[in-house]
């Protein structure tokens, strides 16, 4: 068993390195979040130039890829930018690796100690079980999906009451008002500059604006949500939805697909509309129903930490982990310690 480390930006450079990276993608579970759509404009972006690229060898097949960076003197982590939801770690199977990561402590520049695997989902890495000191998982956050039904009514009926009552009368009151809605589905290339665009200029009317995390066109995160919406359109596989109440744009969904699910990435709705109305809910329960009715996806998968009104959609929740892995299990012991674990 091999690794071999590369500084990162070769990932981009040498067709080599894109291809294995591409080829292992279409061997595993085919997250959207891992494909090299949405690692290298992430890379692009928000990358040091410190980052690299380490891939494992098993009978002379690569299963394992990461972009890993240094995060202080004798610590690395996967390449964890606030954008990406999983950490940047591929792997061919759903199988613990934890076996494999001292090797790769020892294959890292410099005196490697302690390596971090972030934002671990379950369902693409197995949490390993903690048999000694070199070995360690934390739980990270929870976080929710929706396995689709059949149908959309197999699906809605499931819900609470309060929230199918609570939309039902929101459509009523708007159709008595005469106020028209609709839904737009954007997935061409040409569309996807106009889309982060509009989609700026909704979180910059909201909260988001205040404390400075909001998306514009001149921003880094701009640039990114474009670059990579970009690339996923490219292969059919970006979505942008738009809520419209009467001629106003009210919500707007970032989703990317792949590996038989749709990704939510982004979610932001306008403040602003008040008589009651819930614009992100609308958009969603009309999203969902088109989603169910497309039959081209097995889930809804919404990342980010479990909120109440994930809950509303779905009861399935499943737990994040962050993993870590130390060069000498004393090491461990050390650090648990220091922690109070």
């Amino acid at each position: 068993m091999n690794w071999r480390v590369v500084p990162a930006a070769e990932l981009p450079a040498r067709p080599e390195h894109l291809e294995r990276w591409r080829r292992l993608h279409r061997e595993s579970a085919g997250s959207p979040l891992l494909a090299p759509e949405f690692v290298l404009p992430l890379l692009a972006v928000f990358g040091t130039g410190r980052e690299v690229l380490a891939w494992h060898e098993r009978d002379g097949e690569t299963d394992v890829m990461a972009i890993l960076a240094p995060s202080r003197p004798g610590a690395w982590n996967t390449f964890q930018p606030a954008q990406a939801p999983v950490g940047l770690w591929l792997q061919r199977d759903a199988g613990a690796r934890g076996a494999s990561l001292p090797g790769l402590l020892r294959a890292l520049p410099g005196a490697a100690l302690m390596l971090g695997v972030t934002q671990c989902d379950p369902m693409l890495m197995d949490r390993p079980a903690q048999a000694d000191a070199g070995l360690r998982t934390m739980d990270y956050i929870e976080t929710a999906r929706v396995t689709l039904p059949a149908s959309f009514d197999d699906y809605w009926n499931t819900r609470g009451k309060n929230l199918r009552s609570n939309l039902r009368k929101q459509r009523k009151r708007l159709q008595d008002d005469g106020v028209p809605t609709r839904l737009e589905a954007s997935r061409a290339v040409h569309e996807m500059a106009a889309a982060v665009e509009d989609y700026g200029r909704l979180e910059s009317a909201g909260w988001k604006a205040k404390d400075g995390t909001a998306v514009s066109v001149g921003n880094e995160q701009g640039r990114f949500y474009r670059a990579m919406l970009e690339a996923f359109a490219g292969i059919d596989a970006a979505c942008v939805y738009r809520y419209f109440v009467g001629e106003r744009l009210a919500a707007m969904d970032l989703c990317v697909e792949g590996g038989g699910c749709i990704v939510v990435l982004k979610t932001a709705y306008d403040e602003g509309i008040g008589n009651g109305l819930s614009p992100a809910l609308l958009m969603r329960e009309k999203a969902t129903r088109d989603i169910i009715e497309a039959r081209r996806f097995e889930r809804i998968e919404f990342y980010g930490r479990v909120m109440e009104w994930h809950l509303r959609w779905t009861g399935e929740v499943r737990t994040m982990y962050h993993l870590n892995a130390y060069r000498w299990p004393w090491l461990g012991r050390l650090h648990a310690r220091a922690a109070g674990r």
